[in-house]
């Protein structure tokens, strides 16, 4: 079983030194979205985890800037541990980041 918390502080340990060249290149030739996009659908991702795991609606997150995508990505982990989710859930969002840092 994946650990939400840890796949968490891997990914904000490969991305906490990136400037805004790094997060708009694409993440390999060819992949037609940038490291940017990526990780906004994670935390778009991580959102609606959040909403099922406290019960309430989904919404859209807005895109900030690139540079606070790695701060949304801290409060949303932190968000979906405080709210005492399921194991199921926990699995899927460890899953989510995994699969994103993988591709960054």
């Amino acid at each position: 079983m994946p650990d939400f918390a840890t796949s968490v502080d891997r990914l904000l340990t490969q991305i906490h030194h990136w400037d805004e060249r790094r997060w708009r290149a694409a993440p390999s030739p060819g992949a037609g979205i940038s490291r940017s996009e990526l990780a906004q659908g994670l935390v778009q991702r991580l959102a609606d985890l959040g909403a099922e795991a406290e019960n309430r609606a989904v919404r859209a997150v807005p895109h900030l800037h690139d540079l606070v995508l790695r701060d949304q990505l801290r409060v949303l982990a932190d968000d979906i541990l405080a709210a005492g989710p399921s194991d199921d859930l926990l699995d899927r969002a460890a899953m989510a980041t995994d699969e994103i840092r993988a591709q960054l």
